[in-house]
Formats: C-alpha cells, sequence, structure tokens
C-alpha cells in the first residue's frame, strides 16, 4: 500500500504539467485572458516553483523526516487545486498555480526517499523505482486525453477538482501506511533556494512578457537585469556554502554538466511545442479538447512504451550513442514541423510528433544513464536531483520562449509562421546539444 500511494504522488504531480495543456483555450475564454502570455503563465506558474524548490524539497524531507514533508506537500497540492478550480480570473489562477507547484515539490522527491526505505534490497528497489517511474511516465499521455474529456463534459475547472478527492485519499493513506523516516540535520540552503528561484522567475518573465510587449519594453528590461544580478549572485552564493542546494563542483564533471544542459534542453522543446500544438490544434483547426488530446497522443505515448528499451539499448552501447540518436530524431521531428500549414489537417502533424516523442523517450534513459555514471561516490541522489531540476526548469523556460515566438493563434498565418520559428529554435537548440554530447569525454563506459 505505501508503495501505491508513493506512487500516486508521482503520478499526480506529472499529470499536472500535461493535463492543463488541453484546457488552455478553455481557461482563456473562462478568465477572460486575452494574451497568450496569460496562458503561458498558467503553465509556468507551476513549473517555475516545481523547479526552483525541487532540491529543497528534498532536503527538507531529509531534515523533518519524508512522511511528514510528503503528507505537508499533499495538502497544499490539495489547497491550491481547490484555489485554481475556485479562481475567478488569471492572476488567481497563476498565484493558486504557484501554490500547488510548492507542493509539487515538497511531495515528489519524498515519494521517491520512501520507495527506498521501503525496499532495501538492490534488487528489489531498482524493480521498485522502475515500476514507480513508469507509472509516473502514464501521466505524460493521460494528461492531454483526460483533460480532454473533463473540459469538454464539466468544464475546465475540473482538471483542477479531480485532484482534490484523490489528493484526500491519498493524506490519509500517507498517515496510516507510511511510517516516519528518521531525520537528518541537514542544513537548509535558504539563500540560494531564493536566488535560484528569483533567477529563473526573472528569465522566464522576461521572455514570456517580451512576447506580449517585445523585447525592449522596460519592464523586459529590468526584469532581464534583475536576472543576471540576481543569477551573479546566486553562482557566489553557491560557491561560499558549505551545503549549497546546487553544489557546482558537481558540474565540473563535464558528463555531469553535459547531462544537465541536455536535460533541460529535451524538456525546453517538448513543454514549449506542446503548448504551441495544443493552441494550434483547438484554437487555427477548432478541435475539441477531447480530439486534440487524443492528437497529442503520438508525441506521449513513446515516451511511455521505449525507455525501458532504450535503457537496454544505454546498457549495451552507452549513453553517449543513444542520446546522439534521440537528439538526431528530435532536430529532424522538428524540422517535419515546417510542414504544418493552417489549412493542412494532421497528416503533418502525426509523423512529427511521432518522431519527437521516439527522440525524447531515447533521450530520457541515456542522458540520466550519462550523469549518475559520473557521480562521485555518495552524491548519487543529488546527481539525480539535479538533473530533475533542470529538466523542469528546461520545460519551464520552453514554454516562455517557444510561447513567445508562436505569438497569438487568434491570427492563424501568423502563429503557424511563429510555430515554424518555434520549431526553428528548438531544431538548432538539440543540435547544439548534441554537438555538445560528441564532443563530451566517454564516461559511462
Amino acid at each position: 500500500m505505501p508503495f501505491v500511494v508513493m506512487c500516486a504522488g508521482m503520478f499526480f504531480v506529472l499529470l499536472d504539467v500535461t493535463i492543463v495543456n488541453v484546457a488552455l483555450p478553455s481557461i482563456g475564454r473562462g478568465t477572460g485572458a486575452a494574451h497568450v502570455a496569460d496562458l503561458q503563465w498558467v503553465i509556468d506558474g507551476y513549473q517555475l516553483t516545481l523547479a526552483g524548490l525541487l532540491l529543497a524539497g528534498g532536503t527538507l524531507g531529509d531534515r523533518y523526516g519524508h512522511r511528514r514533508v510528503v503528507t505537508a506537500g499533499f495538502v497544499l497540492f490539495g489547497l491550491a487545486s481547490a484555489a485554481c478550480a475556485l479562481a475567478p480570473g488569471i492572476g488567481a489562477l497563476v498565484a493558486a498555480r504557484v501554490v500547488q507547484g510548492v507542493g509539487a515539490a515538497l511531495l515528489l522527491p519524498g515519494t521517491l526517499a520512501v520507495i527506498t526505505t521501503l525496499y532495501p534490497e538492490r534488487e528489489r528497489r531498482a524493480r521498485a523505482i522502475g515500476a514507480w517511474a513508469a507509472i509516473g511516465s502514464l501521466a505524460l499521455p493521460a494528461g492531454p486525453v483526460v483533460g480532454g474529456l473533463l473540459v469538454q463534459a464539466l468544464g475546465w475547472r475540473w482538471v483542477f477538482w479531480i485532484n482534490v478527492p484523490v489528493v484526500a485519499v491519498v493524506i490519509v493513506a500517507v498517515l496510516v501506511t507510511v511510517r516516519e523516516s528518521a531525520p537528518e540535520r541537514r542544513p537548509l540552503d535558504v539563500l540560494g533556494m531564493l536566488l535560484g528561484t528569483a533567477t529563473l522567475g526573472l528569465v522566464t518573465f522576461a521572455v514570456i512578457e517580451a512576447g506580449r510587449y517585445g523585447p525592449t519594453a522596460p519592464p523586459v528590461l529590468a526584469s532581464g537585469t534583475l536576472a543576471l544580478i540576481s543569477g551573479a549572485c546566486f553562482v557566489v552564493a553557491e560557491r561560499r556554502q558549505a551545503h549549497p542546494m546546487v553544489p557546482l563542483a558537481l558540474l565540473r564533471h563535464p558528463p555531469i554538466a553535459v547531462s544537465t544542459v541536455v536535460a533541460g534542453t529535451m524538456n525546453f522543446g517538448i513543454n514549449g511545442v506542446m503548448l504551441l500544438l495544443t493552441l494550434y490544434l483547438q484554437a487555427v483547426q477548432h478541435r475539441s479538447p477531447v480530439e486534440a488530446g487524443l492528437s497529442l497522443l503520438p508525441l506521449f505515448l513513446p515516451l511511455v512504451l521505449l525507455p525501458a528499451y532504450a535503457g537496454r539499448l544505454t546498457g549495451r552501447h552507452g549513453p553517449k550513442p543513444v542520446m546522439l540518436a534521440g537528439l538526431g530524431l528530435l532536430v529532424a521531428g522538428f524540422l517535419l514541423l515546417l510542414l504544418v500549414r493552417p489549412w493542412s489537417g494532421y497528416g503533418p502533424l502525426f509523423p512529427a510528433m511521432l518522431v519527437i516523442g521516439v527522440g525524447a523517450a531515447l533521450l530520457t534513459p541515456s542522458v540520466v544513464a550519462l550523469a549518475m555514471g559520473a557521480a562521485p561516490p555518495g552524491r548519487e541522489g543529488l546527481t539525480s536531483a539535479l538533473n530533475n531540476t533542470a529538466r523542469q526548469a528546461g520545460g519551464a523556460v520552453g514554454v516562455a520562449a517557444l510561447g513567445a515566438v508562436g505569438g497569438d493563434p487568434a491570427r492563424p498565418a501568423a502563429f503557424v509562421s511563429g510555430l515554424h520559428h518555434a520549431a526553428w529554435v528548438a531544431a538548432v537548440a538539440y543540435a547544439c546539444a548534441g554537438l555538445l554530447t560528441l564532443l563530451t569525454r566517454q564516461a559511462d563506459a
């Protein structure tokens, strides 16, 4: 039972990344959001806090007990979900999404920590972690489909209401079935947490608002300048901390540094294009939410079906060849999006999404393998957390950047042109990541 409860936590955190996308056009109409930038904040309000506080959530669990912190995370997640469902306007919705992200950051690291204590034997632990990851992966295809059904049948608020009863049951199950872990008095890097989250938030604000007002608008320039200052202060603070949130020494290992960059780049394109394709399918092609959700399945099903095979390939050939194959497919898939037109129907979309999904499925386990193969002894958990943080941060920036490039779906021709520009941006990013991977010393072996 505790294992099922922890998997439920992982599933709902990832579900909330994808389920909201298909509801965005309905959210825009229901809240009176007049610009795509407002809808970007509905996604990034959640992802920014999740990315910025993920490492801190793990440290809090070590310090105060994972059962306690996981329970607090679920409570916060459930209350914020209700606040999202009740939000009277876009500002209140974004604020509630931020709180949702805080709850997710508290509970997600703890779910894996609890599982590792449930299964001390190495072989059983490996199987349990694999099942935990596989169940979490099911949230990727489930999100658009479930979201589409809920929006079409009950309205957009139900993509948030659905969390409330499930979270209530899970909280009771955690309290009844999960034993508290022994706390460790690990220091919490509050300054690093605040500066890191502020830097990521300022960068995202600058990119999103540049799409709304232009790159030379005073708020954009001000937030960009503050992001540079905050980022510099973050680096200085982390170098001086005895127990930093992000140990920069880890990034001196080239394979770890490269895997971190590639992990962020992977979600940069995937999350960004998911936003644009959702808007394209509903606002440009006028598909229903259910049709849009089903149409996105070729993008997500490979991420569920292929990682085990990709893991075997990685074990046989090492991570770098599999990473390069995945990055090459991602470049090809995004270039296929250049064939999409406002009137072109589903034909050009299907192969593009399928190739992108297969590329991401190859990339996911190989990126982790490259990082973990170079992790210093005793730093495996931190290396994995750094990789996950990079993915969430890359996804948040991708939604901001590619959404800004895509523009307003109310003007179909201009929006599709923006989609093409966004595809070029992502393809170039993946090509650069491939070159960086090619030049990295082999450390997996």
